[in-house]
């Protein structure tokens, strides 16, 4: 039974779980947010804008009546025309002005004022605010925008008295002006509400289409079926990098599981091949009675073949601890010519014997290094044993190194046999041999170029390898002078 980790979860979680519930949330309220500030901010400066207009009017309409109280004090027809008379002339925005003198006696009042205001309320929110205009609701609950301010009769050098102009004006037709705004905004905000949500969802699943498709892809993806890839044709860039990258992906494994097959078949082919032999050989010796003389040939044989089965092992559990992340090394200070020095004396006995010349190349300035010497004694102790098997009688083995600022290498080269091109690549693989029977015959596993390589990277370095067939091989490792 397969765990589903939103199982035990409540509905609530399992939706808000869901990349595309996320998505159309914030989507959504981005939207509200962006069209509520936008709306509120508009109704702001309309309100803003609509009292400006409305003040400017005011303080124009005052500055008129004062104009004319200081310039034409006795023209009291014109005094009265500008009071009464001009307001009965506007439909809409009716205006209104009292005079009074500095008694606060009613001088001039335009028609139908004290039927719109209360003339007490209205000199008590001037008085406290003068020159100020202010919100004031009339008698049938319209709304009027007042002020109130003082006006000099005559000259300034000879005024002798001081008037109070009291003006008002309806506003109520902007108030429903405002009024109406309100309920647009009202209407907008909830089809916003309505809209974002479902624009939002398409625009997430439009947007996760190509990740479902990886999902889809994915869940297609087994041990045995490792061939599928994602086609990132038509993704936007940061999903196509993705597919991409989750392709390589795929790669690699594809590659690394089938490596890990032939791995897998080559240990079975190599591990039965001396098991079986070790059968063979005893079923054999017990099939009848047999001299001691045959039965120590067949216990040596045997032997043999266990020694034979004993190191392959030992280089299958080498590789193993080698591609471990716990690996480490034991690096000490090494004169990389004393140590190839030690590793042709130790072979030079096989070298007489094959007929092979085997030397060492080392500069005058020798080189120090930080290795582990007895891995790097094993690596280049590889390359030598295979160059002595594939070199004939009268040819050439040289080690050498070199070295500068940033690198140093060992180089083992020979003039032996030398290797196919299309065997080159696969050199390095565990297992393979470029001549089967003869590998097999000198007891080769197949393993020995794969634990040099894999000596290399765990120094951090690598290894390279050009040859000609019949012209012999070379191989270099490369390391880091740090």
């Amino acid at each position: 039974m397969s765990w589903n980790p939103n199982r035990s979860l409540p509905p609530g979680s399992r939706l808000w779980g869901t990349l595309a519930f996320r998505l159309t949330a914030c989507y959504a309220l981005v939207g509200l947010f962006l069209v509520s500030f936008a709306v509120i901010g508009l109704y702001l400066v309309l309100v803003n804008e609509l009292e400006k207009s409305t003040d400017l009017f005011l303080a124009d309409k005052a500055h008129v009546v004062r104009t004319m109280l200081r310039e034409r004090p006795d023209d009291r027809d014109a005094l009265r025309e500008e009071v009464e008379l001009e307001s009965a002339a506007r439909q809409y925005e009716q205006f209104y002005i009292r005079l009074l003198d500095e008694r606060n006696t009613q001088l001039l009042m335009t028609p139908g004022m004290a039927d719109q205001l209360d003339l007490t309320q209205l000199a008590m929110k001037t008085q406290s605010r003068p020159g100020r205009a202010v919100q004031m609701k009339g008698r049938d609950g319209r709304a009027f925008r007042v002020t109130s301010v003082l006006a000099p009769i005559g000259s300034p050098a000879t005024a002798t008295a001081t008037d109070t102009i009291q003006i008002a004006i309806d506003v109520s037709q902007k108030e429903k002006l405002l009024a109406s705004y309100r309920f647009w905004f009202w209407v907008i905000l909830l089809a916003s509400f309505a809209i974002f949500p479902l624009v939002g969802y398409q625009i997430a699943r439009r947007g996760i289409r190509p990740v479902e498709e990886m999902a889809t892809t994915a869940r297609h993806i087994s041990s045995t079926n490792l061939r599928e890839r994602i086609l990132a044709e038509g993704y936007p860039f940061e999903l196509a990098s993705l597919a991409s990258t989750f392709n390589q992906m795929l790669d690699r494994l594809e590659e690394s599981f089938e490596r890990i097959s032939r791995f897998s078949a080559d240990i079975a082919h190599d591990l039965r091949t001396p098991v079986n032999n070790i059968r063979g050989e005893a079923e054999v010796a017990l099939a009848r009675a047999r001299s001691a003389d045959e039965y120590r040939d067949v216990i040596e044989s045997c032997l043999e073949e266990a020694v034979r089965l004993s190191d392959l092992i030992g280089d299958l559990l080498f590789l193993a601890r080698a591609e471990s992340p716990l690996a480490h090394l034991r690096r000490e200070r090494v004169d990389v010519g004393a140590l190839l020095g030690g590793v042709r004396d130790y072979y030079e006995a096989v070298a007489v014997d094959g007929g092979v010349s085997l030397t060492t190349a080392v500069g005058a300035t020798p080189v120090i290094a930080e290795l582990d010497p007895t891995l790097m004694q094993r690596a280049v102790g590889n390359l030598v044993s295979n160059a002595l098997a594939h070199t004939p009688p009268g040819g050439a083995v040289i080690l050498e190194t070199t070295a500068d600022s940033s690198t140093f290498c060992i180089g083992v080269s020979d003039t032996g046999v030398g290797i196919p091109a299309e065997a080159l690549p696969r050199v390095f693989d565990r297992f393979f041999r470029v001549d089967q029977s003869r590998s097999q015959g000198s007891g080769g596993t197949g393993l020995g170029l794969a634990i040099v390589k894999s000596i290399a990277l765990l120094h951090g370095g690598n290894v390279k390898i050009s040859s000609q067939p019949g012209r012999g091989t070379r191989v270099t490792l490369h390391f880091p002078v740090s």
